[in-house]
């Protein structure tokens, strides 16, 4: 492939397939084979080391380490005081991006073999589609980075336009009509670009300036707004406060008791040793030594005590007591009067009290001013959107009940709660740096468990306390050797998930989008679709489009792929995707 690439007579037809519309009318997709799909990796590997250094510091789609959440912790941790904000509507139209590649790389094959891949619909671009970026197999990783290359001069001129506005702003206090003045004049220009340099078709009219304030921004399926630091950061309750000053005496308490425990432990077994050493020596008539220097040592003592105690009252006038000891009876005596003294010790907890006191006032007064003079972006999940989703899916009725979902009874039990495990986790893991992350567990975790227990019951017809004696609440099942495991994130896991978590999310959709349907063929067993996997005792699944959950393309809907259980496993978890499944190579099965 290399001599061919060199000779450019690489033959990229020959490299892909097309997949045909289950109706006449339909679409047909081009999907490449693992050859194509290695040299599409290259051609990405080769633009990230151009390119990576020359993106600005906010261009996060498709580059290594930098996603969904990198973007979001800069809007949360980065942008301050904002107040206004406006979204850009474009045609959803694919774009030759060769002309801006080769301004920095002087390389025609190069950019020849870039035309040929969008030529021969191997790769796309449509701003404004649906599937971007959720690991369908008819994506690719070298978009996001010709997308990013593509935005790049028009991300430069932003920066450059940002550093000069907040240089001026130290200069000098903009009146509010200049403001907006300057803000028109920013939306003109940005338009203007677009139209310009990149060549887009504008929606003009639905071009509008909205307050970051009272207006929420949807951005990457979640909605941001500018709230003062309490909103973000809100104090504690009087109630809170007393529950927690009682958790710290209850903390203190079992210390001191762990502390008296261990001090009595310590006696118990001292004393026990004692009596174990006395009962010896009681038996064996005493301690017996080769020696005797007791009375040698008895005499000394009393010689030296007798010196001491006649140098000290040898005169009264030189009887004087240690300044060690005056010095420790002074402070022992102011202990008596501080503990003991009751006008001195309520004099202290009035002091305290007023220490106390000023010093609440004083963290009340400055957090006022921070709110007053402070604006923070506040990242929230759109729960109407997530409940929508959950009843579309099916795991809910229209009383918002968790209900079964009938396609996932073809199903095993454990490919049932794999299925169920791998959406939750994702969808989680997905609003992680949201807000509102309480209500999206509190969601996810009741309606997906207990659909995910109704679709058991309707499978085996029993009733829904049987279910859960049989998997327990937490739906544990038994792996090939016995061992029992928990594949639903538990309360605790879901408790400890949060905006701590700093690697970007998988791709939510794609697999989630699929009920894999184990099929009872005859048909001899072949070699695993898997990329790199070898494997020969593969079963036939038939996927099937779970309707909610996403959208896959209608040429790879009901088509059977033989499949290794290892990856059936990874993919209903999420730990691989559509994309390292090679779909040019399914099986039709009678």
């Amino acid at each position: 492939m290399g001599s061919q690439l060199c000779n450019n007579r690489f033959d990229i037809e020959a490299c892909c397939v097309t997949m045909l519309p289950s109706r006449k009318k339909g679409e047909s997709l081009v999907l490449p084979y693992l050859k194509l799909k290695d040299l599409i990796e290259a051609i990405r590997l080769v633009l990230e080391i151009v390119y990576d250094e020359r993106f600005v510091t906010f261009s996060y789609g498709g580059r290594v380490s930098m996603g969904r959440h990198t973007a979001i912790r800069y809007l949360k941790n980065s942008v301050e005081n904002p107040s206004w904000w406006f979204s850009v509507t474009v045609d959803r139209e694919s774009l030759m991006l060769c002309l801006f590649i080769g301004e920095k790389i002087k390389d025609g094959s190069l950019i020849g073999l870039i035309k040929r891949l969008f030529e021969c619909e191997v790769m796309g671009i449509e701003l404004g589609g649906c599937y971007l970026g959720r690991g369908f197999p008819q994506e690719s990783g070298l978009c996001s980075i010709l997308i990013n290359i593509y935005f790049n001069g028009f991300d430069k001129e932003i920066q450059d336009m940002r550093l000069q506005k907040n240089q001026e702003n130290l200069k000098f206090k903009l009146e509010q009509l200049m403001y907006v003045m300057l803000t028109m004049d920013f939306v003109i220009w940005v338009l203007k670009y677009l139209e310009g340099r990149l060549v887009l078709r504008v929606d003009k009219m639905k071009m509008a300036i909205h307050s970051v304030v009272s207006e929420n921004i949807s951005f990457l399926g979640m909605e941001l707004q500018a709230v003062p630091p309490s909103v973000l950061h809100p104090p504690m309750t009087k109630k809170a406060i007393r529950t927690r000053k009682k958790y710290l005496r209850l903390k203190e308490v079992r210390a001191l008791e762990f502390k008296n425990a261990r001090e009595r432990n310590r006696k118990i077994l001292g004393m026990k040793i004692l009596q174990h050493v006395f009962k010896k020596l009681k038996q064996s008539n005493g301690f017996k030594f080769d020696f005797q220097i007791e009375n040698e040592i008895g005499e000394i003592f009393r010689n030296w005590t007798d010196e001491v105690v006649q140098d000290f009252l040898g005169s009264l006038e030189e009887r004087q007591l240690p300044q060690k000891l005056v010095d420790a009876y002074d402070k022992f005596q102011e202990k008596v009067d501080k503990y003991l003294s009751p006008v001195q010790a309520r004099k202290a907890l009035e002091k305290e009290e007023r220490r106390v006191k000023e010093e609440e006032k004083w963290k009340y007064a400055k957090s006022t001013i921070k709110d007053l003079m402070s604006l923070y972006m506040k990242v929230d999940a759109p729960i109407e959107l997530v409940r929508k989703a959950v009843k579309m899916a099916g795991f809910t009725n229209n009383m918002g009940c968790p209900r079964p979902i009938k396609l996932l009874i073809a199903l095993e039990d454990v490919d049932i709660i794999k299925w169920y495990a791998g959406v939750g986790r994702r969808w989680l893991d997905f609003f992680c740096c949201c807000h509102n992350l309480k209500m999206v567990k509190t969601v996810l975790t009741y309606h997906l468990r207990f659909s995910c227990i109704l679709t058991l019951v309707e499978k085996h017809e029993s009733t829904k306390r049987e279910t859960i004696k049989h998997y327990t609440k937490d739906l544990k099942v038994s792996d090939f050797n016995g061992n029992e495991k928990v594949y639903i994130p538990t309360e605790r896991e879901v408790k400890l998930m949060g905006d701590q978590n700093l690697s970007d999310p998988r791709l939510v959709d794609g697999a989630v989008s699929l009920a894999l349907i184990r099929l009872a063929s005859d048909e001899p067993s072949c070699s695993c679709i898997g990329h790199f996997c070898d494997r020969m005792d593969t079963v036939y699944y038939q996927d099937k489009w779970v309707p909610g959950m996403g959208a896959i393309h209608e040429s790879l809907n009901q088509k059977c792929l033989p499949l290794y259980s290892h990856h059936i496993n990874d993919l209903y978890m999420g730990n691989i995707t559509l994309q390292d499944i090679d779909y040019t190579e399914f099986v039709d099965v009678d």
